[in-house]
C-alpha cells in the first residue's frame, strides 16, 4: 500500500472478538480500513474449534499457516466435529506467562494469524490489527503471526508503545525480538524482558514478511510527539481518542475528580492538542463519538486524514456481540435510555472502562456481586517481582486474599471486575463455571452508542457496515469481496 492512500475511515478494534474477521472484512472490502481486534485470539480460537467451528473458516486458514504441524496439533487438542454438548464448560488454555511455552506461542501464532488471514480473504482492501500496550505477555508471538499472515496496520494502545515499532521491524526482517515487561516492585535498573525468535520456527529460510504501518492511539499531543521523535522505529500515525470513545481511556490528568455518577471528570488538560499533533507531518485519525459526516468534516478540517469509528460498528450485524445483546442496546438506543458509564473501577489496569448499561450482565450490582471473584483467563494479571528475584502474577479481580498473598494492595480490589470473562460472554463463548454458573457479559462502548438508532431504517430492527459507511460518506457501499 502507498504512503498516500491511507483510508478515510478506521473500524475501531473492539474488545475480545467484537472486532472479528467478518466485521473487518466487510469494512475493508467497502474500501476503508477494517481492523480485528488481537486481544484473546488465542482463546477465541480455542472455544471456536471446540464449538465446531462452524462453516470451517479457521480450519481453512490453519491450512494455510506455513508452520508443519502446528495446526494439526491445535486441532487435535480442541477441535469437536459436533461442538460441545449444551452446558458443558470449554476446555481451558494455560495463561500466557513472561516466557511462553511452546504450546502457548504456537496457539498466539496461528489464532492472529487465521484472523488477519480470514479477514483479508477474497478482497485487495487494507485490514489492520488492534493490539492493548498493557497486554504485553501475547505481544510478540501475536505480532508475529499477524505479520505472517500479511497485516497491513498494527494499532496499538492503553499504554506508551515506544518499544512496539522496533519490534515489529525486527519481526518483518525475521530477527529475534525482545520487549521490556513492565513488573511491579522491581528493583532499581532491574529489568525483565520477553523474547520471541522468528528462525525458530522454520526449518528452512523465513518467507518473505511485509512490515506493517504502526498507528498509535493516544490520547495526548505530549505522547504522540514522544513516540514520534523517541520511539524504537518508525511511527506512521495515530489516531487520537477523546475521553468519549469506548473501552479503556487514558486516566484525566491532574487530581483526581469524579461526578456526581462516580465518574472521573475529564478537564481542558485532557482534550488533545490537535495543532501540535498535525505539526508533526504525519497521519492522524481523530476518535471518540466522531460517527458521522459533520464530525468527519469537522476532523479533514483539523487536518486529520478522517475518523476511527467503533460504536456504531460494534452493533452492526457483521460484528461479533451476540445478537441478542445487540438487539437489547439498539433497543434501549431507539427509546433513548441507553446509559454508558465510565466506570473508574472496573477494570484491572487501572485505567477508566466505559460499560453499557445492559440487563443481566455484570452493569447491574446484584448480577456483579452474584459472580465469584476468580481470574482463569489472565489477560489483564499484573506482573510483579517475587521476593526471590523471579516474576509473580496478581489481578484486582481475583480472589482479595489470594490477591493480598501476592502483595496487592486491598484497596486496589474494591470494584474490579472481570473484563476477559465479561467480553468473551458478550461475543456468545461464556465459560461454565464450577456449579453450572455462565459467566455474565461486560458490555463496552463509546458514548455514541446512545445514538445508534440513526443508523436504522424505519421498522428495522438492524443494520450493517454498509449503512454506517453511507451515513459518515453520503453514498452507497457495494462490496468488492468474493465468497471464499
Amino acid at each position: 500500500m502507498l504512503e498516500n492512500s491511507h483510508p478515510t475511515i478506521i473500524q475501531g478494534g473492539m474488545g475480545v472478538g467484537v472486532s472479528h474477521w467478518p466485521l473487518a472484512r466487510a469494512v475493508s472490502a467497502c474500501g476503508q480500513l477494517g481492523v480485528v481486534s488481537g486481544t484473546a485470539l488465542d482463546l477465541l480460537l480455542h472455544r471456536k474449534l471446540q464449538d465446531g467451528d462452524p462453516g470451517g473458516h479457521l480450519r481453512r486458514a490453519l491450512d494455510r499457516l506455513p508452520l508443519p504441524g502446528v495446526a494439526a496439533r491445535l486441532l487435535a487438542n480442541s477441535f469437536l466435529p459436533e461442538g460441545r454438548k449444551p452446558g458443558r464448560p470449554y476446555k481451558g488454555l494455560p495463561m500466557v506467562a513472561a516466557h511462553p511455552t511452546r504450546e502457548s506461542a504456537e496457539w498466539l501464532v496461528a489464532a492472529n494469524f487465521a484472523e488477519v488471514f480470514l479477514a483479508k480473504e477474497g478482497h485487495a482492501g487494507p485490514i489492520g490489527i488492534n493490539y492493548l500496550h498493557k497486554v504485553q505477555l501475547p505481544t510478540l508471538p501475536s505480532l508475529f503471526g499477524a505479520i505472517l499472515a500479511g497485516v497491513d496496520y498494527v494499532l496499538m494502545g492503553a499504554g506508551i508503545p515506544m518499544d512496539i515499532p522496533g519490534a515489529i521491524d525486527s519481526l518483518a526482517r525475521g530477527e529475534p525480538v525482545r520487549l521490556q515487561l513492565e513488573v511491579e516492585d522491581a528493583l532499581p535498573g532491574e529489568m525483565f524482558w520477553s523474547e520471541f525468535v522468528p528462525r525458530e520456527w522454520f526449518d528452512g529460510p523465513l518467507p518473505p514478511l511485509g512490515r506493517p504501518f504502526f498507528l498509535a492511539i493516544v490520547s495526548s499531543a505530549v505522547l504522540a510527539m514522544a513516540l514520534a521523535r523517541k520511539a524504537s522505529g518508525r511511527v506512521d500515525g495515530f489516531v487520537v481518542e477523546n475521553a468519549s470513545a469506548g473501552g479503556h481511556n487514558a486516566p484525566p490528568r491532574g487530581t483526581p475528580a469524579r461526578n456526581e455518577r462516580g465518574e472521573p471528570v475529564f478537564g481542558p488538560r485532557d482534550v488533545p492538542d490537535i495543532a501540535k499533533i498535525r505539526s508533526l507531518g504525519l497521519p492522524f485519525w481523530l476518535a471518540g463519538s466522531e460517527a458521522g459526516p459533520e464530525r468527519l468534516a469537522e476532523a479533514r478540517a483539523q487536518g486529520a486524514n478522517g475518523v476511527q469509528v467503533g460504536s456504531a460498528f460494534a452493533f452492526c450485524e457483521e460484528s461479533g456481540i451476540d445478537p441478542s445483546i445487540k438487539a437489547r442496546v439498539l433497543a434501549e438506543s431507539v427509546a433513548g435510555t441507553l446509559d454508558v458509564f465510565t466506570d473508574p473501577l472496573a477494570s484491572p489496569t487501572g485505567f477508566p472502562f466505559k460499560v453499557v448499561g445492559v440487563a443481566g450482565t455484570v452493569s447491574e450490582s446484584e448480577v456483579y456481586q452474584g459472580r465469584p471473584r476468580l481470574c482463569d483467563l489472565g489477560y489483564l494479571r499484573r506482573l510483579y517481582r517475587k521476593p526471590d528475584g523471579t516474576i509473580g502474577y496478581r489481578c484486582p479481580g481475583e480472589p482479595v486474599n489470594l490477591y493480598a498473598s501476592k502483595g496487592g494492595a486491598l484497596a486496589d480490589t474494591v470494584g474490579r471486575k472481570c473484563v476477559c470473562n465479561g467480553l468473551m460472554a458478550t461475543i456468545g463463548r461464556a465459560q461454565i463455571q464450577p456449579g453450572g454458573l455462565a459467566e455474565p457479559a461486560l458490555v463496552t462502548a463509546g458514548q455514541d452508542a446512545r445514538r445508534l438508532a440513526r443508523f436504522l431504517d424505519p421498522g428495522a430492527h438492524g443494520y450493517t457496515v454498509a449503512d454506517v459507511l453511507r451515513h459518515l460518506l453520503g453514498q452507497s457501499f457495494a462490496t468488492t469481496a468474493t465468497t471464499p
